[in-house]
This record gives C-alpha cells, structure tokens and sequence, in this order.
C-alpha cells in the first residue's frame, strides 16, 4: 500500500487562509499528485482534486458529512443541524424537501421576479451615477428570493437582511471581528427566521402553496416530527442564503463580459449561448474552494488507505481548473460547454454527485436560471461603463470578490 504525499508543514490552517482557493493544487503540483495529506484544524486531513476524486467523494457508502464541516463554518455559513451535515435516511428525506421546491416552473418564477427587480432599478442606477453592483444584485436577490419564498419583508429591512446573509457566507474563512459578524448575523437571522417558522405554524402568518416557507414549516422528519423551530430556520435560511450568494457569480458574468467584451454580442438574445457563457463563469471563476466530509468506515483507493474517521477535502476549484478535464483551464473560454451533456463529477462549482440523493448544491439550477437572467440584462436591458478600479481577484480571499465590488456608472436602460 502506498503511502499518501504529504505536505511537510506540520499544521497548515494558516496557510489555508493565507492561500485560499490555491491551497490543495498548488500541493497536488509541487508533489505532481492529485492526492495530498496535510494537517488542518489540527488533525489530519486528505485533500483530492480531479474527477476520479470527485466520483469517490459523493460516494455516501464511503463518506458522511455529520463532523466533517468545522464548527466555525457551521456556527457562520450553514448553521448546525442543516441538510450539509444529514447523512442516509435523514438526508435523503431533508433533501427531498429542499428538491420539491425547485421546480422548472418555480425557478422561472423566482427568475422574473430577479428580472423585474432589476428592470425597475435601472432607471434609478440612471440618476445616482456610479453603482457597485456587488451591493444593488445583493439587495436585489434579497427582494427576489424572500418573495419566492413568500417570507414578508418590509422595504427598510431589505439592507439588514442582506447584509446578515453577506456576514454568513463571509464568516468562515476569516478570523476576528469578521468572523464574529458572521456568527452575529446566524444568530439574529436564526432567530428571526424561527419567529416566522412559528407565526405560520400558529396560523397567523399565510404561506403560499408550494413556497419554501410553507414547505419548510409543515416539513415532518423520518418519525414523523416537525422539525424543531432552530433546525426549520436553518433550513429556511438554507434556501435564502445560497440565493443571495449568486451575486458573486453575477459580479462575475459582468468581470466576463468587461474582461470579453466580444462575447456581448454573441449572449445576447441567443439563449444556448448564454447558457455556455454562463456556464464557463461557473468554470472559470472561484466561489466556494472546497467541500468536506469524513471516512465512514475503513478503505483503499488507488492503493491509498483513508482511515475510519478521517476528513477528507475535495478541491472544488482545482477540479474546474484540472488540466485534464479542462484544457487551457486558466482561459475564459465558454465555447468549451457547446453541446455540453453534463458530467457530476466534472464541473462541481457547488458540488458533485446527484442532486436527488447526494450532496449536490440544490439551488444549482436556480443560480444558472439568475445568471442567465443577470446575462440577459446587462447585454439587452442597459448600456454602462465600467470605469477604472480594482478589479483584480485575489484568489488568497475567501470568498473572492473584486475589491471594488464591480462599479458601473453611465447606466441607460435600452430597449
């Protein structure tokens, strides 16, 4: 049996913050393996990348989740007792709860309501000059999903709401005070989340038919059970959250098309080439680094031995950056997805595996509906100018965004 590569640090979380979305490859490249042994959080841990990797990482007669994500991205990112952390039976039902929810004609839904939004705030991006896109698709993806979902909000919380959300997903991979607003805002969210859990349970508040905030509160466990009012809001804010994180991805499609001016044209109106488009922002572009879980019991792989208990780290971004599933991987280059087919343990921006009874990011279909829509709009719906600014990404952040959130300014609404 062969012993796994190692990298020689004897503890590498710092590391890991400091280098980001580049921590697992640039270890796979310096030892020429796509299988590495480090030690983070202090225990040992198995880092892979590539698509044999992937097909083994969702395999759940090999792998659990419950112990594998850190406390610190639980207590920020995904709150304790979420579907991320559900192995067998539980998962699969809690899964099937969030996948209910996601049908073709819902997501339709939940894309006109993003278009309707943003349709209706060009006019003013017109009069106030310079916008951050960052912040208004933030704040526009608020009002979309909490409609969707049929969870009130008053206009004058729409900036609260959205910046708990952005607090959450920023939280786990800093350390200090924006950390600590991370956890600040899982807190308030959760709490505010389960109020409205509770007024719908009571019968004071009315959900629509069909939206995440009826499903969620009337969802019964494998015995039967409501689910407790903290575990309901968790999940409730398992469907917000992830929707207001696409305005990373939306950020992106506008670097795109500012980085590829040439492909402006082509997107528009042509929805096969969006679709391409998009789907190679997906590619090419860091959103979330990796995903975690822990051995299940005993095995060997490729003449390796994974321990019972250990975690193992799979290297989302140096999967779709893998020289031999992609090549040129570092150039933008949508054409690659013409015709694409789809492959589960290839392109794996939010996941691998399948979206019915695996781990695979449920809202996957809603983000590539939201950057389609996002697409739509900045190449048909209005002109602009991106003036000078940082726009660099330092792939060291996590998660990366351009420091100046991407400004837009001379906007005019076109036909």
């Amino acid at each position: 049996m062969s012993t796994i590569p190692s990298d020689r640090s004897p503890e590498s979380t710092l590391a890991f913050l400091r280098e980001g979305y580049r921590f697992i490859g640039a270890r796979c490249d310096r030892l020429g393996t796509d299988i590495v042994q480090t030690r983070l959080l202090l225990e040992p841990t198995i880092c892979l990348r590539g698509r044999p990797a992937a097909e083994l990482f969702y395999d759940n007669e090999r792998f659990v989740r419950r112990g594998a994500m850190p406390m610190r991205a639980q207590r920020t990112l995904t709150g304790v007792g979420g579907v991320q952390g559900l192995d067998g039976e539980a998962h699969r039902r809690r899964k099937a709860m969030f996948m209910s929810i996601m049908t073709p004609a819902a997501i339709r839904h939940l894309g006109q309501l993003f278009d309707d939004e943003w349709r209706a705030r060009i006019p003013a991006w017109a009069e106030s000059g310079p916008v951050v896109l960052y912040d208004e698709v933030g704040r526009m993806l608020t009002r979309s999903v909490w409609a969707w979902a049929g969870v009130p909000l008053a206009d004058a919380d729409v900036p609260r709401r959205t910046a708990e959300m952005h607090a959450m997903i920023e939280g786990p991979a800093v350390v200090g005070p924006g950390h600590w607003r991370g956890r600040l805002g899982r807190r308030r969210a959760e709490r505010w989340a389960g109020e409205v859990i509770e007024r719908v349970r009571a019968g004071a508040l009315p959900a629509p038919e069909g939206s995440a905030l009826r499903v969620v509160a009337g969802y019964r466990d494998e015995r039967g059970m409501l689910l407790p009012r903290r575990i309901a809001a968790v999940e409730l804010l398992n469907v917000l959250r992830p929707t207001v994180a696409v305005d990373r991805f939306v950020v992106f499609c506008a670097l795109a098309l500012h980085d590829h001016p040439h492909w402006r044209d082509r997107v528009r109106g042509d929805d096969a080439a969006a679709e391409s488009f998009v789907q190679e922002v997906r590619r090419y572009y860091p959103f979330f680094p990796a995903a975690a879980a822990r051995v299940r019991r005993s095995f060997e792989w490729q003449g390796y031995a994974f321990p019972q208990g250990r975690r193992v780290l799979l290297d989302l971004y140096g999967t779709n950056h893998h020289p031999e599933l992609w090549p040129e991987p570092e150039r933008f280059r949508p054409e690659r997805f013409d015709g694409w087919r789809g492959d589960p343990f290839r392109l794996i921006p939010q996941g691998g595996g399948d979206h019915l009874t695996g781990h695979r990011c449920a809202g996957e279909w809603i983000t590539i509906e939201l950057m389609k829509r996002a697409v739509g709009n900045l190449t048909g719906s209005m002109s602009y100018r991106v003036p000078p600014q940082d726009l660099a990404l330092d792939l060291g952040r996590l998660p990366a965004l351009p420091p100046s959130g991407l400004v837009l300014d001379g906007v005019r609404r076109t036909a």
